[in-house]
């Protein structure tokens, strides 16, 4: 994180969107920035804008979005400027994606097999033998027992949380710099949730990968980002180190965020959390 020149650099990212009444704008003037082996987290309420920016930046937002920005650049490359199949040669091997329901992530028609073993064929020179190998290999380190024999079944016959994980092995397989998790706990119990962190950690930590962990819930991101960007209204309201932002907040949002994680030792009947109300207001006011 000492490294000056990031990987990820984006400058006034906007999106809008057409629709019946017109055009919406969903992402405002957002900028960001993650450098090698760091771990950026993007926290706010849904429909902050989050996951917008996210898929703006993977270029999978619907051909109702219109997209602009001073640049979007992964490690010096305009994405931008990419034709359609340029951009398809990029994903898997140099960014890639965990999508937040592992269920709709995944095909129910096809094997958990040929779903992993399809992106590696695509982007590396491989038998299937290989390929097969490389994806027992990652279900394992990602803690899916019997990982051969897993490739054979469908999704349907997986829990959610194993699923979560070979969601997490498709993204790895072709052992891209950059994994964009966009709330990949949501839908998990608490357990599975410290289980599924746990592995993204280890493997950010093992890799050097750079990781953006998006998430609604700031206690989470405090698990595992180096540095937090919070956005409220379709805009980045703060920007700092993780410690920093949970010790010292300085947007009224950011606050109202972390009154609302609940606390250890706090009692039903004595204490009550904090409540994130709207104002449309994002430089500064009362959130």
């Amino acid at each position: 994180m000492n490294n000056p020149s990031p990987i990820v650099s984006v400058e006034n990212l906007n999106v809008t969107m057409s629709g019946p009444l017109g055009e919406l704008s969903v992402v405002r003037k957002v900028g960001l920035e993650l450098h090698r082996g760091e771990t950026l987290g993007i926290v706010g309420e849904s429909g902050s804008g989050k996951s917008v920016t996210a898929l703006a930046l993977m270029r999978l937002l619907p051909r109702n979005a219109t997209v602009k920005a001073d640049c979007a650049r992964l490690d010096g490359t305009e994405l931008t400027a990419l034709s359609e199949r340029q951009m398809a040669d990029i994903r898997g091997p140099k960014i890639a994606m965990i999508f937040q329901d592992p269920m709709t992530a995944l095909n129910p028609v096809l094997t958990i097999g040929r779903q992993l073993t399809e992106t590696y064929l695509r982007h590396r020179r491989a038998t299937l033998a290989e390929a097969r190998d490389r994806a027992a290999a990652l279900l394992d380190r990602v803690g899916v027992s019997r990982p051969k024999e897993r490739l054979d079944v469908y999704p349907h016959q997986l829990s959610g949380g194993l699923c979560q994980r070979v969601v997490i092995a498709m993204a790895l397989i072709c052992d891209p710099e950059v994994i964009i998790a966009d709330e990949p706990t949501t839908a998990l119990d608490v357990t599975v949730q410290a289980q599924v962190l746990d592995i993204l950690a280890g493997l950010q930590s093992e890799r050097g990968l750079a990781m953006i962990f998006i998430s609604h819930d700031i206690g989470v991101v405090a698990r595992i980002a180096h540095r937090v960007q919070v956005m409220y209204a379709g805009e980045t309201v703060e920007t700092g180190a993780m410690a920093d932002v949970l010790s010292r907040p300085s947007h009224r949002y950011t606050q109202a965020l972390l009154s609302a994680v609940p606390r250890r030792g706090m009692r039903w009947d004595r204490d009550r959390l904090g409540t994130v109300t709207w104002s449309g207001d994002t430089n500064g006011g009362d959130a």
